[in-house]
């Protein structure tokens, strides 16, 4: 697990964990409205690269909220 992280305070935590799901819903309605509220004409293959890259954005952050709710966790908090 990463030291920096872990020498974080619990409120220092908290904003981390703030922060990422932040980052994640944006994404996630960047994504939304890329593929579903646009009229914007993308080839197949852009489309499926630009869905590779969200879902690895998503599991990213979704394994850096997951490790700092952990440290919540440990932490008492």
């Amino acid at each position: 697990m990463n030291t920096k992280i872990e020498a974080l305070t619990i409120d220092q935590l908290k904003n981390e964990l703030k922060r990422l799901k932040e980052n994640l819903s944006d994404i996630e309605e960047m994504h939304t409205f890329t593929f579903g509220k646009t009229t914007a004409h993308i080839g197949a293959e852009q489309a499926q690269n630009m869905q590779l890259e969200f879902e690895e954005e998503c599991r990213v952050y979704g394994e850096q909220i997951a490790a700092v709710e952990r440290l919540l966790k440990e932490k008492g908090a």
